[in-house]
């Protein structure tokens, strides 16, 4: 059977599969990722790894620690953080770069991590930035990183792949910005919520490496769990342009080979040569859950917002509508790389920032701020008036200064715009790119003087493909996992369930609540008569998008400690995924049984009793209800394991070498 390029990336760093095991989206993989990044959530990541019992990373060289989000931060707390992030870091022999050296997206590019055809981790959702450079990048949370320091591996769902087509090219003065922006606004509707992407088409010829990291980085946004650009004759030349730099760059991170020549460890003339000639690539008649398409030619400067991805506008529409701004911001890993310095430093030059704006700005590193002072971009921007930052996150994130203040407007060139996210939650938040936020910088208000002022509506399109349900191949069952569960199906219709309906947020901080605490509450806020329905030994099917909401991992073990056998849904939400199986506790997508159930009994009860058995056979990977049988992925070995120890901590500790 055909892969995909994502499939095909997997399955290389994929560990523990049958020789004869051709991985594909829904796979359970035990994973061993090229490189796992944390950022300040090291300080965070740190205890999870010592609770387990781990003294020593199992790979070292695997490991990146940087320092990114909260640099502005100089209280005596915040830097005895850094500092035990970085004693913990050196005395382990992890790589480490320090606060001011840059995002640490930008440094895993620069320094050679997310290299095209690898997959990579971080613990942090953007991620999803490497696929610029063709490489699988993907988020993980905290207690996969501690698993990966701990063992060199975690598990990975392999998603669901989508394909999107970039067609023909972009007019002049839009940029990648703007055509992340369309693809968040014009398909709005969960059409890529946990799926991986694949960007194809004759357009990809026409975008920067910039514009591609970009695009892949506020894929995240759209809802992705990935977003891969294709590796081709623009990403070889950026290596070999980066492997120069790095050369004129002198000794700092360039190690010595055998021969005691000095070359760095990731960029260098003999991997870049090995790539060139064994580029991955999908193959011809791979299959994709989705097929979108989008036409460049009818792409325009756009803004986001205000606090939403989910809403676009033409700039040259919001412009004859005068919305006055306050602060205008060029910072964050997806647009302050030195192409974007520069087009904003284009339209600023000679020119002064409206007194009534604070323009903060920060590159995405300082390799990248060097850069842009050598071309003189950045001195045109503190000329016009622009405020300077450290390389970081800071107001991004809602961190240090410029933060958006009760009743404010901003405009910025970061990746989001959700409510309260930059700041109060009483002002409004706009996206763009560098040149329309410096245009409006200069302006007041939200504004772009486009040459070519022709508007078009956009082109896109969708296909959604029914896969041919093929005779799954019998799952091998490992020791310790039961291979049939039957119980009693428990119905909640409610679609894009949410972790506070599921775990009430009030509990969430009472770290004193015990298992049987947990179970008498859980669906509280949802059906309070739930806990009275239900029963030990019972199985729950949710609607679709089941566990949106925050990271709490009570919504998972509630369910668990009150004997809920597993939980089948028509999609779940991915964190709440890995917070269930890092768990010990099994989740089951079965959309066709969610539609079936939903047109059986309605959705105007919130807990409904089926008083029938739902059987699950992992073996023959079937799942069968009222005489009627679904299909389902098949659980691998990577999720049993977890299930039989209990969750992810439990395998590292039964794992440690």
């Amino acid at each position: 059977m055909s892969q995909t390029l994502i499939e095909k990336i997997a399955q290389k760093f994929a560990v523990g599969l049958d020789k004869n095991h051709e991985v594909h989206a829904g796979d359970y993989l035990s994973i061993k990722p090229a490189y796992v990044m944390t950022h300040d959530n090291t300080g965070a990541v740190i205890p999870k790894f010592k609770s387990i019992g781990a003294k020593k990373l199992f790979n070292p060289r695997q490991v990146v620690n940087t320092l990114d989000h909260d640099i502005q931060n100089k209280s005596e707390k915040n830097l005895e953080k850094y500092k035990k992030i970085e004693e913990f870091a050196k005395s382990m022999g992890a790589d480490f770069y320090p606060a001011g050296r840059g995002i640490g997206h930008q440094i895993m590019c620069e320094e050679g991590y997310a290299f095209p055809g690898t997959m990579v981790v971080a613990s942090d959702s953007h991620s999803n930035m490497y696929g610029g450079l063709g490489c699988l990048g993907t988020p993980i949370v905290r207690t996969d990183a501690a698993a990966i320091w701990a063992t060199g591996r975690t598990w990975w769902q392999v998603p669901p792949i989508a394909k999107v087509e970039l067609k023909g090219s972009l007019r002049q003065g839009v940029t990648g910005k703007d055509v992340i922006i369309a693809l968040c606004g014009y398909f709005n509707h969960d059409e890529v919520l946990n799926h991986a992407i694949e960007f194809v088409g004759d357009g990809i010829r026409y975008l920067t490496i910039d514009e591609r990291l970009a695009i892949a980085n506020m894929t995240t946004e759209w809802g992705a769990l990935a977003g891969v650009f294709p590796i081709d004759l623009a990403t070889i030349l950026w290596l070999k342009k980066r492997e120069r730099f790095i050369e004129h760059r002198g000794l700092e991170g360039v190690f010595s080979d055998a021969d005691g020549h000095g070359i760095h460890p990731r960029i260098n003339h003999k991997r870049i040569e090995e790539l060139e000639h064994n580029i991955p690539q999908a193959d011809a008649d791979a299959f994709y859950a989705k097929e979108l398409m989008i036409d460049l030619s009818t792409v325009e400067p756009f803004v986001s917002g205000p606090n939403t991805v989910k809403t676009y506008t033409a700039v040259s529409e919001l412009k004859e509508k005068n919305i006055a701004i306050n602060k205008a911001y060029l910072v964050s890993c997806v647009n302050s790389r030195v192409d974007d310095i520069a087009e904003a430093a284009a339209v600023v030059k000679g020119k002064k920032v409206n007194p009534n704006v604070k323009f903060y700005i920060a590159a995405a590193s300082s390799e990248v701020q060097k850069e842009a002072e050598r071309y003189g971009y950045w001195q045109s921007l503190i000329e016009a008036g622009a405020i300077p930052l450290p390389p970081g996150c800071g107001p991004c994130i809602g961190l240090g200064t410029g933060l958006l203040e009760d009743g404010e407007v901003g405009i910025s060139a970061t990746n989001r715009n959700f409510k309260g996210r930059m700041g109060s939650p009483n002002a409004q938040a706009y996206l763009a790119s560098p040149a329309v936020v410096a245009a409006s910088a200069i302006s007041g208000k939200i504004d772009y003087d486009w040459k070519n002022k022709e508007h078009r509506p956009i082109k896109g399109s969708i296909k959604i493909n029914e896969k041919k349900v093929d005779k799954k191949p019998t799952v091998k069952i490992i020791e310790g996992f039961n291979p049939v569960v039957e119980g009693e199906l428990i119905f909640c219709p409610q679609d894009n369930m949410n972790t506070d309906g599921i775990y009430p947020g009030k509990y969430t901080y009472n770290d004193d609540m015990t298992p049987q605490q947990q179970a008498e509450v859980v669906m509280e806020n949802y059906d309070p008569e739930f806990v009275k329905i239900t029963k030990a030994g019972d199985i729950l099917v949710g609607g679709f998008n089941f566990g949106t909401g925050s990271s709490r991992e009570q919504a998972a073990t509630a369910l668990k400690y009150k004997g809920i056998q597993l939980v089948v849904a028509g999609t779940f939400n991915e964190t709440y995924k890995r917070n269930a199986l890092n768990n010990g506790y099994l989740l089951i997508e079965c959309p066709q049984l969610v539609k079936d159930l939903k047109a059986k009994y309605g959705k105007d009860k919130l807990t409904i009793k089926s008083g029938m058995s739902v059987k699950i056979d992992f073996e023959n990977s079937t799942l069968t209800f009222d005489n009627k049988t679904y299909t389902i992925d098949p659980v691998g070995e990577a999720a049993q394991e977890l299930i039989v120890t209990g969750g992810l901590e439990e395998w590292v500790k039964k794992n440690l070498t």
